[in-house]
């Protein structure tokens, strides 16, 4: 990779969007300084200094492109040589068929492989207000709790009222603290991930006097309230378990602690009523994350309440939940095609700031914003990757796919197909198999819209 003399871009904020707007850059010859005010200044969620800390989930969720969008946006990132894919599939831990990682491990190539790389520089400073005047590109990658000063700098840039919600942080077990005699090892339907063999996750079984019990203990148990914040919205797929549980009694077995594809092998004639799953969370295997117990109880009434569970009685934790509030822009009506701020065209931001939900989104719009500064930089055109792509489609609801009317508004997102431009395909089936075969065709146009795109923009990003 020849190195380029040209001016550097600056990207502020190392998380996965940053990190990969980085890693981007450097792979088109142009330099970089990437920088991140860990560990000097830290934030209420990162434990580390280590670039793209995962502070939630260690899950990437659905790793096959057949079912899912996601595994859509897992196999392009992987074709348009994703650093954050790459560190992922590095340190893949069993899950079933989604894409989990051994979080220290995955923080830790990132960093160790953008902090060898010739043309980034990293500088370890904080960015207290608008970057200075002679930065004329720069990728602000901050993420959902950017620092006051800069995030009050872009507000006034804006004239925008802060948009924000709710992000909840779920509990992690030491696994050797976990009762089998009572707990069993199964994926969901048996299913076989890459890294795992059908038997990926700690399943504790509940009765349904058990569950009762449960939803009664979490219903009266002390929260974290933020009366400050009251007034901002949670994010749907990020839900704290009791929030569920205020939404009827029988959501949270429909939800996270759904006992359906389950069976204990002990009692194969007995079906639980509700199960509480928990996923590996470091290659080791001694650390198990509690899957969709994201929560804001304080932490005493966590222990006491989630040592109810069957299996989890004498848990000891190495994390429990909490609470963080996020913040993102209204994205469409501030930002251009290209991700630039119209009142500051200098700035173009990536990652979850942009209103994307999700580590592999924000990493997505992290690897489009590099590459888009790197051709600014480089004096090309950049043709944007087409909406029938989930790249494509994830930039289009940011840039320009959501209706700005009175009563409609921004709201982070994950990928999904209903972002994807319509597609007909021939009346077979019903049902189910409908559905299996409609998502297939979804992933055969991006696959070969993708490939052909990709083929386009080599001559642009090669030299």
């Amino acid at each position: 990779m020849a190195i380029s003399l040209k001016r550097p871009v600056h990207v502020i904020g190392a998380g996965l969007a940053g990190s990969e707007a980085a890693w981007q850059i450097a792979q088109a010859g142009v330099p970089a300084v990437l920088h991140e005010m860990r560990p000097a200044r830290t934030t209420p969620v990162h434990q580390t200094g280590d670039f793209a800390e995962l502070v939630c989930s260690n899950s990437f969720r659905a790793d096959d492109p057949d079912v899912s969008a996601i595994g859509i946006l897992h196999r392009e990132m992987r074709r348009l040589n994703s650093l954050i894919l790459a560190a992922a599939d590095a340190h893949r831990v069993p899950a079933g068929g989604a894409l989990a990682v051994d979080r220290a491990g995955f923080a830790r190539f990132v960093t160790e492989r953008l902090s060898a790389c010739p043309a980034v520089e990293i500088v370890r400073d904080e960015i207290e207000g608008l970057p200075p005047p002679d930065w004329d590109e720069v990728i602000v990658a901050t993420g959902p709790l950017t620092a006051p000063g800069l995030a009050a700098a872009i507000q006034t840039l804006t004239g925008e009222e802060d948009l924000a919600f709710f992000d909840a942080i779920a509990p992690i077990v030491h696994r050797d603290t976990i009762d089998m005699g009572k707990a069993w090892m199964q994926s969901r339907y048996d299913r076989v991930g890459p890294a795992g063999d059908g038997a990926d996750y700690v399943n504790c079984p509940l009765t349904r006097a058990q569950y009762d019990a449960f939803v009664e203990a979490l219903l009266a148990a002390e929260k974290i309230e933020f009366k400050t914040f009251e007034a901002t919205p949670y994010f749907d797929a990020c839900l704290p378990i009791e929030v569920m549980a205020e939404r009827g009694r029988e959501t949270l077995r429909h939800g996270p602690m759904k006992p359906f594809g389950l069976t204990d092998p002990r009692a194969p004639e007995s079906k639980p009523y509700a199960v509480v799953q928990l996923r590996q969370d470091n290659r080791l295997g001694t650390l198990f994350n509690m899957v969709g117990f994201q929560t804001k109880l304080k932490h005493a009434a966590q222990v006491d309440v989630f040592r109810m569970i069957p299996g989890l009685e004498h848990a000891e934790f190495a994390r429990l939940g909490g609470l963080h509030r996020n913040s993102f822009l209204n994205s469409p009506k501030v930002l251009d095609a290209t991700l630039r701020l119209k009142a500051d065209p200098r700035l173009r931001f990536a990652g979850q700031i942009t209103g994307c939900e999700g580590y592999v989104e924000s990493a997505a719009i992290g690897l489009l914003a590099g590459r888009l500064a790197a051709a600014a930089r480089r004096g090309q055109p950049f043709v944007a990757p087409p909406p029938t792509t989930a790249i494509g489609a994830l930039l289009h609801h940011i840039t320009g796919g959501h209706i700005l009317d009175v009563g409609h508004s921004f709201q982070p997102m994950n990928v999904n197909f209903g972002l994807f431009p319509p597609l007909e395909i021939p009346e077979k089936g019903r049902g189910a198999g409908k559905a299996a075969a409609k998502k297939r065709a979804f992933s055969a146009r991006a696959n070969t819209d993708l490939e052909a795109w990709r083929t386009a923009s080599l001559p642009a990003a090669a030299e």
